[in-house]
C-alpha cells in the first residue's frame, strides 16, 4: 500500500512540473532569468522552466498606440497653444526592453512629452499649423533615435489637435479674410488690365482701318433700333454726303409705325 507521504512527495512533483511548463504566444516573447542573472529569450511556443531557479518576464511585441496629454506650448512667435499627440510604437528586442529601462511605456511617455514641446517651441504658429508632417517625422526621428537602446522602434507620430486661444483664431480669421480680399482686387486689377490693353488694340484698327469702325458703328445704331421709343441720328460721311440717310429713313418709318 502506497503511503501518504509518497503520494504527497509525488503531487508535490507534478505540481513543480506543471509550474515550469510556460506557453508564449505569437506577438509575446518571454524575457528568462535564472538566479538573478539574464538567461535567454524564448517563445512563442511551448517550453520549461527551472522550478524555483527560473523567472520569466512577458513582453508584447505588437504595437502599442500611446496618448500624450495636452500640452502647453509657447511657439518662437510667443503664441501660446496647446497640443496632443499620439504615439505608436512597438518593441524590437524584449530583451534590452526589460533590462535597459524599467518601465518602457512611461519613459516613451514623458521623453514624447518633453520632446514635443522642444520642437514645437522652436517654431512659429504658421510653420506649426502648415508644416504639421513635417514637424511629426522630426519628433518621430529624435523618439526613434532616444529609444533604440531601449529595444524599441516608434512607428509614427501625429499631433491629433491643436488649440489656440480665441483671440488668436479671430486674428487668424482677420488675416485669412484680408488674403481674399487681396486676391480679389488682384483679380479686379488684371481684369481691367487687360480689357484697356484689348481696347487699345482695338482703337489701333479702327484707327487704320475707317471701315471697320463705320461697321461697328451700323451694329451699334441696329442694337439702338430695338428701342422703339428712341429717335437716332447718325453723323455724315467725310465727303459731306449723308450715307446714313437711307438707315435714317428706314429707322424713322420703323418708329412712326410703332407709334
Amino acid at each position: 500500500m502506497v503511503s501518504i507521504s509518497v503520494l504527497a512527495g509525488s503531487a508535490l512533483l507534478l505540481a513543480l512540473l506543471a509550474s515550469s511548463i510556460r506557453v508564449v504566444r505569437q506577438y509575446q516573447r518571454a524575457v528568462i532569468f535564472r538566479l538573478g542573472k539574464i538567461r535567454k529569450e524564448r517563445g512563442p511556443g511551448l517550453f520549461a522552466l527551472i522550478p524555483l531557479m527560473d523567472k520569466m518576464v512577458r513582453v508584447d511585441m505588437r504595437v502599442r498606440e500611446l496618448d500624450v496629454p495636452k500640452q502647453t506650448v509657447i511657439s518662437r512667435d510667443n503664441v501660446t497653444l496647446e497640443v496632443d499627440a499620439v504615439i505608436y510604437y512597438k518593441v524590437v528586442e524584449a530583451t534590452k526592453a526589460i533590462i535597459e529601462v524599467e518601465d518602457f511605456e512611461a519613459a516613451t511617455l514623458l521623453l514624447a512629452q518633453t520632446t514635443l514641446r522642444d520642437i514645437l517651441g522652436q517654431n512659429e504658429l504658421d510653420t506649426i499649423l502648415s508644416d504639421r508632417d513635417d514637424l511629426n517625422k522630426r519628433i518621430k526621428d529624435i523618439l526613434d533615435s532616444t529609444t533604440e537602446p531601449w529595444g524599441m522602434h516608434v512607428v509614427m507620430v501625429t499631433m491629433r489637435d491643436v488649440s489656440l486661444p480665441e483671440n488668436m483664431l479671430r486674428a487668424i480669421a482677420r488675416q485669412a479674410e484680408a488674403e481674399r480680399e487681396k486676391r480679389a482686387r488682384i483679380i479686379l486689377a488684371e481684369g481691367e488690365f487687360q480689357a484697356s490693353k484689348m481696347m487699345n488694340e482695338a482703337a489701333d484698327m479702327y484707327e487704320n482701318k475707317p471701315s471697320a469702325l463705320k461697321l461697328r458703328e451700323f451694329q451699334t445704331l441696329t442694337e439702338i433700333a430695338k428701342e422703339k421709343n428712341l429717335i437716332v441720328v447718325s453723323t455724315g460721311s467725310g465727303d459731306g454726303h449723308n450715307s446714313d440717310l437711307p438707315l435714317l429713313m428706314g429707322l424713322a418709318k420703323a418708329a412712326a409705325g410703332n407709334k
